[in-house]
């Protein structure tokens, strides 16, 4: 079987990364601080958090980047709240919004009423002009549990969309095989997943370029631009503004990948070699 490098065109030992900027839409602070690094920096790729409150004025502002959609079925924060599209009585708490917690979500919520909410989240999307890269799932929360777990897959067939998985790592911990059923049912995802140690620190960023093994890497960062709004939402505003600085002020990390012999893509790749695959099955 051809590595998921040699689907999309590349040798078997390219080093391919995607820069996915994280929760496009959540505020107006994280909206421009992801069409910055989009735009300004070196990020490919971008998720949306369509509930959110300032999902309308993000979409008002897109200009074809690669965007995914942030499948949510939380509202985490303790002083910032959004509820679901469609309503749905088990996807609320007591404040009228989705859940704070994952346990919350699975111990109440109707997987009917999930999936429901979920195509109207991508539906949403589309309506509002975006060219749907790739499909996320917010805090993992279909991802972790089996029954969700087929809600988030069978939305990523309908919609032939690739998808945001745990890597192989993390899989384990989870108690069943999600990378190899989303393989099966001809899904693609990336091979794998890396994080920042340091939020914002640019050795941090030259060090995963270092590293970096064969194959598809995301790295997955949530920029921000610095504001009382942002301060006031989100108890980890600064590590989102010290990510908007990495990408936006430091020039030079598109140089430092090239010099690296890293290749920097977005998710509409995948995509399209996922519905190639589809179309000639």
């Amino acid at each position: 079987m051809p590595t998921l490098a040699e689907r999309l065109g590349a040798s078997p030992d390219a080093r391919l990364l995607i820069v996915t900027c994280a929760d496009l839409g959540l505020c107006h602070a994280a909206s421009t601080g992801v069409y910055d690094a989009l735009r300004e920096g070196p990020a490919t790729s971008a998720s949306l958090v369509v509930p959110a409150p300032w999902a309308r004025e993000a979409a008002s502002r897109f200009r074809g980047e690669d965007v995914g959609v942030r499948l949510t079925l939380n509202a985490e924060h303790d002083r910032y709240r959004w509820g679901p599209l469609t309503q749905a009585p088990s996807l609320l708490d007591g404040d009228g919004g989705f859940p704070r917690t994952l346990d919350d979500v699975w111990d109440h919520a109707d997987v009917d009423e999930v999936r429901r909410e979920c195509r109207a989240q991508i539906e949403r999307a589309v309506l509002w002009g975006f060219d749907i890269s790739h499909l996320d799932a917010h805090l993992d929360a279909l991802v972790l549990r089996p029954e969700f777990f087929d809600v988030y897959l069978d939305l990523a067939l309908e919609f032939s969309l690739p998808v945001r998985l745990l890597d192989a790592q993390s899989e384990r911990r989870v108690g069943f095989p999600v990378r190899a059923l989303a393989a099966e049912a001809g899904v693609l995802f990336p091979d794998h997943m890396a994080c920042l140690p340091a939020p914002g620190v640019r050795q941090s960023f030259l060090d995963l370029l270092a590293g970096l093994g064969p194959g598809v890497t995301e790295l997955t960062l949530h920029p921000a631009v610095d504001s009382p709004e942002l301060r006031a939402a989100m108890a980890d505003w600064e590590a989102r503004v010290a990510d908007h600085v990495l990408l936006v002020a430091d020039r030079g990390l598109a140089a430092a990948a090239e010099e690296a012999g890293v290749t920097l893509i977005g998710y509409r790749p995948l995509r399209d070699a996922m519905r190639d695959a589809m179309r000639s099955a």
